[in-house]
């Protein structure tokens, strides 16, 4: 469990463990000052000011440890809203451990995981939802994941359910305050306003649950099957995509008969391409196993590339193939070996298999062409757009569950005014979606949730 008591000071060594070329200790606390000042030798940090960083020598009484850089942020002006100080030294782990058991012999108590965030969101620095952020920033491996993390760190989807919240909860209130007067029979709202609220919120929670499964995406790599007949060219266009030999080719059918994955960058988003066997009627027995294999792989990806060989195939043939994929989520159709098509038939051909969907990709794996254009098309199928400007696209499984449970709540209500139940009933599935949305935000919550949420947190974070 999380060390929830604010009257310690606590300090941790905030950088990553191993050797580098400077380190960072964090010490926070009303002790803060005077634990630094004792093992500080420049200026008393006390009386300088905030927000001012200071050179000096930390020292074992006479014995110094290490030349330093001495950040000071005074309460509340800072990330935990207390008095704080970062000291930042070489990276030498002996050094790190020096200071740290020199902090704990002052006064200090080692932090716990997440500890400092935790403070910052006692001391209402950070909501809930924005300290969640915190680790996804510090977890980002792309442009989009970071995006979504900063979008959210800085209460972009948090400001918009308070905003929902308070709405909700001035009607609530006029609610409350009829019941109270239920003898004097008089009306402070109406269903039909309470009703419009619920069509607002519902709108924009439906919006935040759809963006869940692309937040996931986002967040964790978009998986891409790269699916097609025997020697269409399958690991050609792998290695064309990561622009390295990773997959063995042939022209021999079946030399793909286990997956072979990579992943890439495309426009700060991670994509996650696996390789599969061909797909073909076959009778051996490996053969089969690797065919079973792929269509298991092709229903859990986020995006399927079909491919096939254009000098082979007709428009009936991929056609029929698509049927047979029984595709459940988004796909690239994707005409291979378009180099080797004749110059003056090439309009007509992209006609054809246009009209199996406009956005066919022509390429050449083995040439390369086309292949940045496959690559704009598969951002374009993740539909990004959608959720641009200053809305936060969902990533969290707690907010997931939670406005799935509001998006339930709001039915119930809807039923029970269709129904004429009375207002002291409809009054409790009220109270319901207001908590529900406190709990995302931090305003309702409790030290189960807490340990969860911090106990995810690196140690001095």
């Amino acid at each position: 469990m999380i060390n929830a008591n604010q009257t310690d000071t606590i300090a941790a060594i905030a950088t990553a463990p191993g050797k580098g070329a400077l380190g960072i200790i964090r010490v926070s606390g009303t002790k803060a000052f005077e634990i630094v000042n004792s093992i500080f030798t420049g200026k008393d940090l006390k009386k300088v000011a905030t927000q001012t960083i200071h050179y000096g020598f930390i020292k074992d009484k006479e014995t110094v440890v290490d030349e330093v850089l001495v950040s000071v942020f005074k309460n509340p002006g800072s990330y935990t809203g207390e008095d704080l100080i970062e000291i930042s030294c070489h990276g030498s782990l002996f050094i790190l451990n020096e200071m740290m058991n020199l902090l704990l012999k002052k006064g200090a108590k080692q932090a716990s995981a997440g500890e400092f965030t935790l403070r910052a969101f006692l001391n209402k620095k950070l909501d809930l939802s924005q300290a969640e952020a915190v680790v996804d920033v510090i977890d980002s491996e792309t442009k989009a994941s970071h995006k979504i993390a900063i979008n959210q760190m800085r209460g972009g989807f948090s400001e918009r359910i308070k905003l929902l919240r308070t709405k909700l909860l001035d009607l609530s209130t006029l609610f409350e305050l009829e019941l109270d007067f239920a003898e004097e029979d008089v009306e402070f709202a109406t269903n039909e306003q309470l009703s419009n609220i619920l069509i607002e919120i519902k709108k924009e929670v439906a919006v935040m649950v759809d963006s869940f499964k692309l937040g996931n995406v986002l967040k964790q790599g978009v998986s891409v099957v790269i699916a097609g007949r025997p020697n269409a060219g399958k690991s050609t266009l792998l290695n064309s995509l990561l622009e390295d030999e990773r997959a063995i080719t042939s022209h021999i059918p079946g030399t793909t008969r286990d997956f072979i994955e990579d992943v890439i960058n495309i426009d700060g988003i991670l994509f996650r391409f696996v390789d599969t066997a061909g797909l073909t009627q076959s009778e051996n027995e490996i053969e089969k196993i690797g065919i079973a294999r792929t269509l298991e792989k092709i229903n859990k990806a986020d995006i399927i590339i079909y491919l096939f060989d254009v000098t082979e195939l007709s428009s009936e043939d991929v056609k029929e193939d698509i049927k047979q994929l029984q595709l459940k989520s988004k796909f690239v159709i994707v005409a291979n070996k378009f180099d080797k098509i004749n110059k003056e038939k090439i309009g007509e051909i992209k006609k054809k298999y246009k009209s199996i969907d406009k956005d066919v990709v022509f390429i050449s794996s083995k040439f390369q062409k086309n292949i940045t254009e496959l690559k704009k098309t598969l951002i374009k199928k993740l539909d990004v757009e959608k959720y641009e400007g200053d809305f936060s696209v969902v990533t969290n499984t707690r907010h997931y569950k939670i406005l799935i449970d509001i998006l339930k709540s709001i039915k119930d209500i809807d039923t029970a005014i269709e129904n004429s139940v009375s207002k002291d009933f409809i009054s409790i599935d009220i109270r319901s979606i207001l908590q529900q949305m406190g709990e995302i935000t931090g305003e309702i919550t409790n030290d189960e949730i807490l340990g969860n949420i911090f106990g995810r947190f690196c140690i001095g974070k």
